[in-house]
């Protein structure tokens, strides 16, 4: 095995990314297009233009990716691009059920024709309030009127003239008598030609003035006329029931021409099935409410009013049967409706029946008092909703799926706290065809995909929207026009050409890696709002490189207190971090500390005491249930390089002990492994590992140093430690080999190594780490199964055989000291 070579320090040219001018061929952004383009989604705008263009059930649209992509904003824009040629959704109304009243009718009209349907019944309600008494008021109605009139009361004068001759020849009247609330006709004698009641005749017999035998035949008589009269009484109200029928029909007859025309005449213009059916109903309630419309006196006014004041004292509309209640208004809508719900609660996506609270407690509700949601007014269009807020919100999710699967809105109204229906109203449900957006993450998508066995049947389409795009010429101007853009929606100032440099190079810096250019274009919008804002600041017409690296820095000082803070125990030592000298068995690892809104590095020292034993490789946060799985693993992979390098010819009979020194909180990720081999190696080998070089990268059981995550931050982070202590010119940092491609370093760093103040050493092989920490050489292993003599990894294999013989000699003096005794 040849002996790895020294590695090469990088060069300053190769620690950041510069923008290339040649792409940015103008004097500001104002020269420049805006961009209109949704920059790097191809795959995403791929699924969600299929999944808008397919009508089939269940293809709606699931949008994935990270916040800050641009996925709100790409669905509008392609919304709002779509070329969408089916027609204009209907109006959707509600009408009141005279046959069933809890379930209101829903009637499906032309866009735009429902607000005139509200506006015809409405006008139709106001012109038979003027008309019919009209109607009742002309010379024709009164004239037959009072013919029927006339006519009914001379039969009953008749009857009546018959009936009192034929009681006054047997000494008889007839007069009036209040009994209780009415009057009521009885026959009482007539002495004299004075009418008297039957106290007043008995004490006249007492009297002498009439004999007992008249008033034994009066009694007999009036019991005789009493029945006659009842029979007269009877036949009286008959004449009158006949005459209200007759005056009902000669209101029909006056009024219904009138009537019918009119509602034909609405029929007539909407020819819709089911509102014909409705309006016949309302044509047959007119008539039998004809009393609404009569002209009358104040007092017959608030006596039929009565019937309309409500518990709470209140006046009821008398004629809100008749009214229509335009749920869905399509009249303004020029094309499929896009609906965005940014609350998506159960009322606001489905509607509700709302219900008032009155002294004298809930109000009745109708068919006026229902409401549509978010969910109708998207008939025939286009719903967007955040998924996460869909899934918190009670009862959403499972009223989603349903309608979906159903094709059916049903209105109702939902206790909040209950889930159940609060209101008797069950109005008819609405057909409507909906194409559902829903806007969340991978997590979440998973997490349904595996829990939720509908959710695949009614979101067929994934939109997985990326958070890179390949770093090129084009996608640079993209940027550029991108910032023309915002700028011009926001009244921006300019950017030159090095400010919008700037701007790019920062999207690399978020994207992680010198060939991509970051899509969170959420976080480059703020980037380039805050530079304005400087640039105003400083009295500037123009935003410059200057500005965008302020709006940066400001960034990171209003979120990195921590780092400061850690920093400032560096300083006083109450973090013990050395960078300088050499210690054996004791290493520089970089860390990196993720807060969500801001990542930094810093770095921890890890140390590595190695003896006689048989315990393997112990790792102290393991022990201390502070060692996360990752971890862990890297741990155990390290071993299995120390058993494939040392353990050929005897065993490892070796306990070495790692520590994060003081660390308190969880340790997770395998990119220390590699440090904490180079302590256990020191350790074993006796050899001092310099301080004034920090490692960061991953092993694997070959002992190939592998890529690890935020090596920008790590290699800041300890530059700054580094800085605070005094540069000398040897610090630096080693990184795995493949992270060269990622480096996207502050320029302060870059400068210290283009000055030979700071270094920056990439490996592909643990071998050539050992080199560098030790400031010797890693040692090739020769056909005798040693390793060059004075190398590292011999140093390393004499000490775990010398080890071994230790561990068989106090073996063997064990088994002898037991034989003994």
């Amino acid at each position: 095995m040849a002996d790895a070579p020294r590695p090469k320090e990088l060069p300053a040219g190769k620690l950041r990314w510069k923008c290339p001018g040649k792409y940015l061929d103008f004097r500001t952004t104002n020269d420049l297009k805006p961009c209109t383009d949704i920059i790097g989604q191809d795959r995403a705008l791929m699924a969600i233009k299929m999944g808008l263009e397919l009508e089939h059930r269940g293809y709606n649209i699931f949008i994935t990716g990270l916040v800050g992509t641009g996925r709100t904003s790409t669905i509008k824009h392609l919304l709002e691009k779509l070329e969408r040629k089916d027609p204009i959704p209907p109006d959707i109304c509600y009408m009141y059920n005279f046959r069933h009243p809890s379930n209101p009718v829903s009637v499906e009209l032309g866009a735009g024709q429902g607000n005139e349907l509200a506006t015809d019944m409405d006008d139709l309600i106001r012109d038979l309030k003027k008309n019919i008494p009209s109607l009742f008021k002309s010379d024709y109605y009164q004239n037959r009127r009072k013919r029927l009139i006339e006519s009914i009361q001379a039969k009953q004068k008749k009857v009546a003239a018959a009936f009192e001759e034929k009681i006054g020849k047997k000494s008889f009247a007839m007069v009036s008598l209040q009994v209780g609330p009415v009057m009521k006709p009885q026959l009482v004698p007539v002495v004299d030609g004075t009418p008297v009641d039957y106290a007043t005749l008995s004490q006249l017999v007492e009297e002498g003035k009439v004999s007992k035998e008249d008033f034994e035949r009066m009694k007999e008589s009036s019991e005789s006329l009493s029945e006659e009269m009842t029979q007269i009484y009877d036949r009286m109200k008959k004449l009158e029931r006949n005459l209200k029928k007759k005056l009902e029909k000669l209101d029909i007859d006056v009024v219904q021409p009138t009537i019918h025309e009119m509602i034909l005449e609405i029929d007539r213009k909407y020819k819709n099935e089911t509102l014909s059916k409705t309006l016949k109903n309302i044509e047959k309630e007119i008539m039998k409410r004809l009393d609404l419309f009569r002209a009358k006196d104040e007092e017959e006014q608030r006596a039929v009013m009565a019937a309309f004041i409500a518990e709470d004292g209140h006046m009821e509309d008398p004629f809100r049967e008749f009214r229509v209640n335009v749920v869905v208004d399509n009249s303004e809508t020029t094309a499929p409706p896009v609906v965005i719900e940014n609350f998506p609660d159960l009322r606001n996506v489905f509607g509700v029946i709302e219900r008032d609270f009155t002294p004298s407690g809930w109000s009745k509700p109708d068919h006026m008092s229902i409401r549509g949601g978010a969910f109708h007014r998207a008939n025939g269009g286009y719903l967007v909703m955040n998924a996460l807020d869909v899934f918190t919100e009670p009862g959403v999710w499972k009223i989603l799926k349903r309608t979906l699967k159903s094709c059916e809105a049903v209105i109702q109204n939902y206790d909040s706290w209950s889930m159940m229906s609060s209101s008797a109203l069950k109005p008819e449900p609405m057909c409507v065809k909906v194409k559902i957006v829903l806007i969340g993450d991978s997590r979440l998508y998973y997490l349904l995909q595996s829990f939720d066995e509908d959710f695949m049947k009614i979101f067929k389409i994934r939109a997985d929207f990326d958070r890179e795009i390949d770093n090129r010429a084009a996608v640079i101007k993209q940027y550029a026009g991108f910032i023309k853009g915002i700028s011009d929606r926001e009244d921006l100032k300019a950017f030159d050409p090095d400010g919008v440099a700037a701007v790019v190079e920062y999207g690399v810096r978020v994207a992680g890696r010198q060939a991509k250019l970051s899509t969170r274009f959420s976080l480059i919008s703020d980037i380039v709002r805050e530079a304005h804002y400087h640039a105003g600041k400083a009295g500037k017409r123009v935003a410059t490189r200057e500005h965008v690296d302020l709006a940066i820095q400001q960034r990171i000082k209003r979120v990195n207190m921590l780092e400061e803070k850690i920093q400032e125990r560096i300083d006083d030592g109450t973090l013990m971090i050395d960078t300088a000298g050499s210690v054996v068995g004791q290493v520089n690892a970089l860390s990196v500390y993720n807060l969500g809104d801001y990542m930094f590095g810093k770095p921890s020292r890890i140390t590595a005491v190695t003896s006689l034993g048989n315990s393997g490789v112990i790792n102290i946060e393991r022990e201390a249930d502070l060692s996360g799985s990752t971890h862990n693993k890297g741990v155990l992979i390290l071993s299995g390089f120390l058993r494939s390098r040392y353990g050929q010819e005897s065993p490892l009979v070796m306990s070495a002990s790692l520590c994060f020194e003081q660390s308190y909180g969880g340790v997770d990720g395998d990119s220390a492994s590699s440090t904490e081999l180079y302590a256990i190696l020191s350790g074993l080998a006796g050899l001092p590992i310099r301080q004034d070089i920090a490692v960061t990268g991953s092993i694997n059981q070959k002992g190939d140093i592998q890529p690890i995550g935020g090596v920008n931050e790590k290699i800041e982070g300890f530059y700054t430690v580094c800085r605070a202590k005094g540069l000398t010119g040897t610090e630096g940092v080693i990184i795995p080999r493949q992270n060269v491609p990622d480096l996207m370093l502050d320029q302060e760093v870059v400068d210290a190594v283009e000055k030979g103040r700071f270094h920056i050493y990439p490996v592909k092989h643990v071998d050539e780490g050992i080199a560098i920490r030790t400031g010797g050489k890693a040692g090739r292993k020769l056909k005798s199964g040693k390793y060059q003599k004075g190398a590292v990894n011999e140093l390393v294999r004499q000490a775990l055989h010398d080890m071994a013989m230790n561990w068989k000699r106090f073996g063997s003096k064990n088994d002898k000291g037991k034989g003994d005794s």
